[in-house]
């Protein structure tokens, strides 16, 4: 299987955060599945930093991934022409762009926003 965690969830999965459910963990955890993290969430979770929304301490995302045995999934043009193309279900432009991905890559979304099913996308819902 391959994921593509949704920035709350990669955020929970890093702080180890009792909110991400221990069947979630499991799936994450799995070695034979592929974990993408879009160069969305990170730039999400950037933006949020900047404006006293999280606090990351020293985080180093790129390592995060990185020492996760995650992989990076970069934005690509095809991505950016689906994404904006998508019905408006969701006002958020990052989880528009995660939909995008997902539906050209083929990948679950792991996600708890309940928005996610008014699209064509496969979930695992938290």
């Amino acid at each position: 299987m391959s994921l593509l965690l949704d920035t709350h969830v990669f955020l929970w999965w890093l702080m180890d955060d009792p909110r991400l459910p221990e069947e979630t963990r499991r799936s994450i955890a799995e070695p034979r599945t592929a974990v993408h993290i879009s160069a969305a969430t990170i730039w999400e979770i950037s933006i949020k930093a900047g404006l006293g929304k999280i606090e990351l301490g020293k985080s180093n995302l790129a390592e995060a991934i990185e020492s996760n045995d995650f992989l990076e999934l970069p934005i690509k043009a095809r991505h950016a022409w689906l994404a904006g193309r998508l019905p408006p279900h969701h006002k958020d432009p990052f989880d528009r762009m995660l939909v995008a991905q997902a539906q050209v890559e083929h990948l679950v979304i792991i996600t708890y926003d309940r928005n996610f099913q008014l699209y064509d996308v496969s979930l695992l819902l938290t």
